[in-house]
């Protein structure tokens, strides 16, 4: 059971320094999660400056911050996890990327602390880092002093509905199908045998949340066409299918239902 005395986020954080020196060798080779992060490297990328300062939240082992690292950019990358901090340094140091990279350890609802090492051009959160919290409205509130005039905010959420999710009931799955639904409090998740809850939302959600300092510019599907990564090996049996499965992703991401009905959405606001 979830412990009371620890907020969800710092039960997730323990979760995943429990997994963290094995996260790259689970993760590192599946494909649609390389799919994944393509597609969230290309939608941030659209709205980069060169050479932008950037803030990431829920950095993980880094891949990331070393990505837009290369390509120019310079990322503070923060995360509660010690462990995922532990190997992001890592990685830095053997890639010599300590100028363009830094870290901290940081909390979501303790944003404020790093407005002095702002602003920034950009803030990023990728897959579903921020439904480990149930105090979004208090992240979302304290995102604008972050940043510049104009900068921009992308976030990969999980929503409460998944299109592929809903259909595993035709397989039997019906507690996985419908994991999602009646979650106003949060459900239930498990990772390395630590419990922690997980917090589903909603692209209106973030957009009423945020309208008073920043303007909605886009919201894509993620996985909405094709299936989600815990589908495993789904891209390998069935190459063809998968790539006609991207191609029909990638035409219709952006339009309704598709990019509502994803095991994620992709939302990018810009400051007023």
């Amino acid at each position: 059971m979830v412990g009371d005395q620890l907020t969800s986020e710092e039960l997730a954080g323990d979760a995943f320094n429990r997994q963290s020196v094995i996260f790259d060798t689970l993760y590192g080779a599946n494909t649609i999660i390389s799919y994944k992060r393509g597609r969230v490297r290309q939608h941030i990328a659209a709205y980069l400056k060169p050479n932008s300062y950037i803030l990431e939240l829920n950095s993980g082992t880094g891949e990331d911050a070393m990505f837009f690292a290369t390509q120019g950019h310079t990322v503070h990358a923060t995360d509660i996890s010690t462990g995922m901090q532990e190997v992001l340094q890592q990685k830095v140091n053997s890639a010599g990327l300590n100028t363009q990279i830094s870290n901290e350890l940081c909390s979501f609802t303790n944003l404020v602390n790093l407005e002095s090492k702002g602003p920034y051009d950009a803030i990023f959160s990728n897959f579903g880092g921020l439904n480990c919290t149930g105090e979004l409205d208090k992240v979302l509130s304290s995102l604008s002093p972050l940043l510049k005039s104009g900068g921009t905010v992308t976030m990969v959420i999980i929503p409460s509905f998944c299109l592929w999710e809903t259909l595993l009931a035709f397989k039997g799955k019906f507690r996985t199908a419908t994991r999602r639904f009646f979650s106003r409090n949060g459900r239930i998740a498990h990772i390395e045998g630590q419990y922690f809850k997980c917090f589903y939302y909603s692209p209106q959600y973030v957009i009423n949340q945020t309208k008073a300092d920043f303007v909605h510019l886009n919201t894509e599907g993620l996985c909405t066409i094709v299936p989600p990564s815990y589908i495993e090996g789904f891209a390998e049996k069935h190459p063809k299918k998968y790539q006609w499965l991207k191609k029909w992703e990638g035409r219709l991401k952006g339009t309704w239902p598709w990019k509502h009905i994803g095991d994620y959405f992709i939302i990018t606001l810009q400051k007023r």
